[in-house]
């Protein structure tokens, strides 16, 4: 802890102090009205020729910097005898601290149908828990809920001067929680991850921009995703966090390339599959936003898995009817609203295509071949989604229709609130009717 005085030293032009003035804060001094000749006189320096080291300066450094080179020509010698008799486990640290991560076997993963993704990322955690081990994964005092628990399963917690599990209980201190996080990336050899509520994302937010900055690989875990939340009530319903947080998948870091990483998935393979982007991802934080409720899994021709894969290039066509006449298009458990409602739709004749957008980042980053092919610009679309309809208007456009959040949520059952904000295949049918019209 630096104990520090704003302004040490400087003084006015008529030789008062103007230490500790809140002026000093966020200008320069001879703008805030400081005296610049007689501050560094006062602080005994020449302004005729400010840019001196003093000798006592110069002498404590060139002291300072000898002791420095002992003590690392020590921790290297140290490092270097620790290594010869630990060839393996040498091996391994170079290994960790070059961000190395063994292969995983994604396909074997077996997701238990029409579960909430916070569950299938459970089970995500499980396999990662044993198969990675320099993981390091931290929740705000929720894992049962943010099902990080699924990690814990395999480990234990951290606890004072007992650094041999890989679980960090961090408490309710969300921005402390990801700050951790980000200081094990920047010291390398350690894979973090963090969990809370997604709506709790606003307290991370400083430090999650920071990371982006930094283009540090930080895994955020964000549950309950939307106004689901059931009985909560609105203080726990996120309805604008998902608009904000993907902002940063169209800021670009100083690479040229999206700061973010945010992942929403439609089922539980999506869910596996944003995993597998998330731990492939080493030059960016990436952000996973899982559901509270279970979601039905999304219809699969042949391979849910192989055809979930097509999630890596942000958004894909999941189903499609010929000559379609309207795209219905959302991300996370609102697709398969979309795909229930696009069966009542059939009824009428209309014909429908359903796309996942679980990144709009992601997709813009593809061939605009691709782009056209998924969301050709001459197609009617209707996007739901449960945050603020914003979130769409990049993928839907001025000519489309959205159904959206514009309030925040209430305190009721997920499927009470379904029914009366309109989140329901009933709704879809009435909306897209009303569009086409």
């Amino acid at each position: 802890i630096g104990k520090t005085i704003m302004g040490k030293g400087a003084i006015k032009a008529d030789g008062s102090s103007f230490e500790n003035e809140t002026e000093t804060h966020g200008q320069p001094l001879s703008a805030a009205g400081a005296s610049f000749e007689k501050t560094i006189e006062n602080l005994g320096g020449d302004p005729t020729n400010p840019f001196v080291i003093f000798p006592e300066v110069k002498e404590l450094y060139t002291k300072r910097k000898a002791e420095l080179e002992q003590i690392v020509a020590k921790k290297h010698a140290e490092k270097q005898a620790w290594a010869k008799q630990n060839p393996e486990l040498a091996e391994k640290m170079q290994k960790w601290f070059s961000g190395y991560t063994p292969a995983i076997d994604w396909a074997a993963i077996e997701q238990k149908p029409n579960q909430a993704t916070r569950a299938a990322s459970a089970t995500v955690l499980g396999v990662l828990a044993k198969q990675v081990e320099n993981m390091v994964v931290s929740s705000a005092d929720l894992s049962n809920s943010d099902k990080t628990d699924g990690f814990l399963k395999y480990t234990h917690s951290m606890k004072k001067g007992d650094f041999s599990g890989a679980f960090l209980q961090a408490g309710v201190s969300e921005l402390t929680m990801a700050c951790l996080c980000i200081g094990m990336t920047l010291h390398g050899g350690i894979i973090s991850a963090c969990a809370t509520f997604f709506v709790f994302s606003d307290y991370m937010k400083p430090a999650i921009r920071l990371a982006a900055l930094m283009e540090l690989p930080v895994k955020f875990i964000w549950t309950h995703d939307a106004f689901r939340v059931g009985e909560d009530g609105p203080t726990h319903e996120p309805v604008e966090q998902e608009a904000q947080i993907r902002l940063l998948e169209k800021l670009q870091n100083h690479n040229g390339h999206n700061s973010m990483l945010v992942l929403r998935p439609a089922d539980v393979t999506e869910a596996t599959v944003s995993w597998k982007m998330a731990m492939e991802n080493q030059t960016s934080p990436t952000g996973l936003i899982f559901s509270r409720q279970n979601i039905n899994d999304l219809p699969a021709k042949e391979n849910r898995y192989t055809e979930a894969l097509q999630a890596e290039k942000g958004a894909y066509i999941v189903e499609e009817d010929a000559n379609y006449d309207i795209i219905l298009l959302a991300s996370g458990s609102e697709v398969s609203t979309l795909v229930d409602g696009a069966k009542l739709l059939k009824e009428d004749g209309i014909k429908t295509r359903i796309v996942s957008v679980p990144s709009e980042g992601v997709f813009r980053t593809q061939s605009k071949e691709y782009q056209e092919s998924v969301l050709p610009k001459d197609k009617k679309k209707f996007g739901l989604t449960a945050g603020l309809p914003v979130t769409l208007l990049g993928l839907v456009g001025d000519n489309g229709k959205i159904w959206g959040m514009n309030s925040f949520g209430f305190s009721a059952p997920y499927k009470v609130l379904d029914e009366k904000l309109g989140f329901t295949p009933d709704n879809v049918y009435k909306q897209v009717k009303e569009y086409l019209k």
